[in-house]
């Protein structure tokens, strides 16, 4: 007898649709699976035995074939075994095989039949429902997370049993309680780092505004111990809130990565902070089957690299191209996978092999010291950050002084920027001032005479180039949204123009 179960294959941040199709018939027994499947696949048939045989099913001594079309598609993960399993419960005729006609299976069996979630199962109810189909039988654990999917009926079991209690007519079980609701039972997560821990740093604190409001990269240079991990960790709490669609799209590559926590939808902006030895592969994405990397999981929130000049020189220019397109396409043999990469870059770099350089009695370094150090950061990368910020030791005074501002505060002007640059921009693609194109740029942002100067000037000076031309533009467009001017004059372009103070670190890396 045959039998057919819909599921889905994770391929990059897709689902692809793949049918199992279960033969059953007599001959020698023998279970094997076909169809392009990894290690993992192939494992399936012992998971399978023992997970029927253990819940009391019958395993069939007859020969059985499992294909998973269709079979040019490379296919890996565990996400099979439910189906290949309810494969063969309807092939053998212990379940009714026209009960899987309408739903998508997709989990992992342990040996005792009880069911484990597999990354990816947001992307997989997507797929489902694009394809037309009514429901999909999960893992308990992700039924939340399938369940943002509008239209499609999700069923959360925990066991194989249940699984074939419910194809055999029984009602779904209810979907487990939102998290929300856990969370007033106690399970609430930690608070954010607020600005308001940070004393003294006016100067970093307005950089960090102006940078939160446009999505600008912002790179801070200071020495040891002055205040700039400090400032980076604090930047997701003055960004806005996600958006529906930002929260679903967050929520789908870190369930592929497979670092989401059960249930529900993100609610907070990523901030990822990979250590300085991490490769190319690992910051925008890679491997045999391609796997996001810390780029794309730092997607819609923050990418801080602490510690930049210790970075590789391989991994930090990997990112020139996802920091100008927003996304990183990775190809591998046949496969191409496209990872978006919309964040904010925040990064943080001494100015010196010991970070004293602004303090002459304690820097020890030589000039050549420092124009080694600094040639470790090239200039396309430099070119593609907006705001270079010095961070300064604050005085004694500053650290005994209330402090200046919170992450409330500021985040209230940069929400009230954001949404000035949302009904601007609506429409385009865009969703603020650092991801507009060259002709946005143009359409967007009306310089009076005295800015057009400034910006022409420093331009035939060459402290800009054509890049940095329209870089300025957009930051200074930032600017005036925050001070809610639809033009954008000379003194917005003048502080744009200091905000891109990095002209000398170009020239040294140059």
């Amino acid at each position: 007898m045959l039998a057919r179960v819909t599921t889905f294959s994770i391929a990059g941040l897709d689902a692809r649709h793949v049918t199992v199709e279960v033969d059953i018939r007599p001959g020698l027994p023998g279970f094997v699976i076909v169809g392009l499947g990894d290690a993992a696949v192939r494992e399936a048939r012992e998971r399978v035995r023992a997970a029927l045989l253990n819940s009391g099913f019958e395993f069939p001594l007859r020969r059985i074939v499992a294909n998973l079309a269709p079979a040019h598609l490379r296919k890996g993960g565990s996400g099979f075994d439910l189906a290949i399993a309810c494969g063969v419960l309807a092939a053998s005729g212990q379940v009714p095989a026209r009960a899987l006609d309408r739903r998508a299976v997709f989990g992992e069996l342990s040996l005792t039949g009880a069911l484990r979630g597999c990354r990816g199962t947001l992307a997989v109810a997507e797929a489902a429902r694009r394809a037309g189909l009514d429901g999909i039988v999960v893992p308990r654990e992700r039924a939340l997370e399938a369940a943002l999917v509008e239209g499609l009926e999700v069923a959360g079991v925990r066991a194989l049993r249940e699984v074939a209690a419910l194809l055999s007519g029984g009602d779904p079980p209810p979907l487990p309680d939102a998290p929300e609701e856990r969370a007033a039972r106690g399970g609430g997560a930690g608070a954010m780092p607020d600005l308001s821990d940070v004393r003294g740093h006016l100067a970093p604190i307005e950089a960090l505004r102006v940078a939160a409001a446009g999505g600008h990269n912002l790179l801070l240079s200071g020495a040891p111990g002055s205040g700039k991990t400090m400032l980076a960790r604090r930047a997701p709490s003055i960004l806005p809130p996600l958006t529906p669609d930002e929260a679903i799209e967050v929520t789908r590559i870190q369930s592929l990565a497979g670092i989401h926590r059960a249930g529900g939808l993100v609610s907070e902006r990523p901030f990822r902070a990979p250590h300085h030895t991490i490769s190319a592969a690992g910051l925008v994405g890679g491997g045999a089957w391609p796997l996001p990397g810390e780029a794309t999981l730092a997607h819609h929130g923050v990418l801080f690299l602490d510690e930049l000049s210790e970075f590789s020189r391989p991994a930090i220019e990997a990112l020139r191209q996802p920091l100008e397109d927003g996304h990183a396409a990775i190809i591998r043999g046949q496969q191409t996978a496209i990872f978006p990469t919309r964040f904010m870059l925040v990064a943080a770099t001494n100015p010196c092999p010991c970070g004293f350089a602004a303090e002459p009695n304690r820097c020890r370094c030589s000039e050549s010291d420092v124009q080694r150090h600094r040639r470790r950061l090239s200039g396309p990368l430099l070119d593609r950050i907006d705001i270079v910020q010095a961070v300064e030791r604050p005085t004694a005074a500053a650290l005994g002084a209330p402090p200046a501002t919170s992450s409330a505060a500021i985040r209230e002007q940069v929400q009230a920027a954001r949404e000035r640059q949302a009904r601007r921009l609506h429409g385009t693609g865009a969703t603020c001032n650092a991801h507009m194109d060259g002709g946005l740029v143009r359409r967007h942002v009306r310089l009076d005479d005295g800015g057009r100067r400034a910006l022409s000037d420093a331009y035939e000076s060459e402290r800009i180039s054509a890049r940095g031309h329209d870089r300025v533009l957009k930051v200074a467009r930032t600017i005036a949204d925050l001070a809610g001017s639809d033009d954008v004059t000379a003194e917005h372009v003048l502080r744009a123009l200091a905000l891109r103070g990095h002209e000398r670190l170009v020239e040294a890396a140059a």
